[in-house]
């Protein structure tokens, strides 16, 4: 159970709250390069919530096309390990988008994006120093996402809107993940990192490939032998390229992100549950003209 705990604290890790692929004008991250330390099948069930603010003005200033987007995302994922050192991940989300504008509301629901990934073992060490275990491991992967979500060509206007509020990218994309995490007896450190991979969708709108890094520290608490408590801290910084559109560069669109992590995990028998909050410490979004805001998550896992 110690090996799910470190899983649940991974999920928090490598994934970045957000709602979909492509809020935050392509720099959000959906959940990409799950690298938890199980031995076995495992399910899970993840809730996420971020809002952003786009069509802001220049300088920051707020206009009549200045817009608050929600982004909601219900999301089963499940994974295996095969002989020890290969694992396969998959995860299906539903999505559940809103958007404000000058006193409308637009909803837009729907399956967003399933994608799946396969990982090797590279590096996999438990030993003593001193009086201290010290455990690592290193993973490493590729994936695919599917265009399970649907995309809307009428949603992207022009050149000066950001084209985020989609329920998919309606393109077919590859990720590149690592995750290291370094374990001295209840303490740890954990780093992933990913680079994905755009194509063009059939409308020939290609999202901007994207960068994500983490870090991640962690204890365990064990409470009367009963169940085990992991608050958790870290940062997590995204870089994404502008977007292309048949040839053209969307200024309203890539860019960069780093937010500040705070959670915990909770740990009894076979199941998992824990909760993420992040907020943004330092932002450059397309151009300026979206701010991402705070996110967070909950969810729940299981060793089957």
């Amino acid at each position: 159970m110690k090996k799910l705990l470190v899983a649940t604290i991974t999920v928090l890790v490598t994934f970045s709250a957000t709602a979909c692929d492509i809020c935050g004008c392509g720099v959000g991250s959906y959940y990409i390069g799950i690298l938890p330390d199980f031995n076995q099948k495992i399910l899970g069930l993840r809730y996420r919530y971020n809002t952003l603010r786009t069509h802001i003005g220049a300088g920051g200033t707020t206009t009549y096309l200045t817009t608050e987007e929600t982004y909601r995302t219900a999301e089963l994922w499940g994974g295996w390990t095969i002989h020890q050192k290969f694992r396969i991940m998959g995860y299906l989300p539903v999505n559940f988008n809103q958007k404000h504008n000058q006193g409308t509301t637009y909803n837009k629901s729907g399956i967003g994006d399933a994608g799946v990934q396969g990982f090797y073992q590279l590096l996999n060490t438990r030993k003593t120093v001193g009086h201290k275990l010290v455990v690592q491991s290193l993973w490493v992967g590729a994936g695919v996402k599917l265009p399970t979500g649907s995309y809307d060509n009428l949603e992207k206007s022009d050149t000066e809107t950001a084209n985020t509020f989609q329920l998919g990218t309606g393109s077919t994309d590859v990720t590149l993940n690592a995750m290291y995490d370094l374990r001295i007896q209840d303490a740890g450190i954990n780093t992933s990192a990913s680079y994905k991979v755009n194509t063009a969708n059939k409308y020939d709108y290609r999202y901007g490939n994207k960068l994500s890094f983490n870090l991640q520290a962690y204890y365990k608490l064990r409470v009367k032998d009963l169940f085990t408590v992991a608050p958790n801290a870290g940062l997590q910084y995204e870089k994404a390229a502008l977007d292309d559109d048949a040839g053209v560069k969307m200024d309203v669109s890539g860019g960069r992100l780093l937010l500040g992590t705070l959670g915990a995990e909770l740990l009894f028998k076979k199941v998992a549950a824990g909760a993420n909050f992040q907020t943004p410490l330092s932002q450059n979004l397309a151009n300026g003209f979206v701010k991402a805001n705070n996110r967070a998550m909950l969810h729940v896992s299981f060793v089957l």
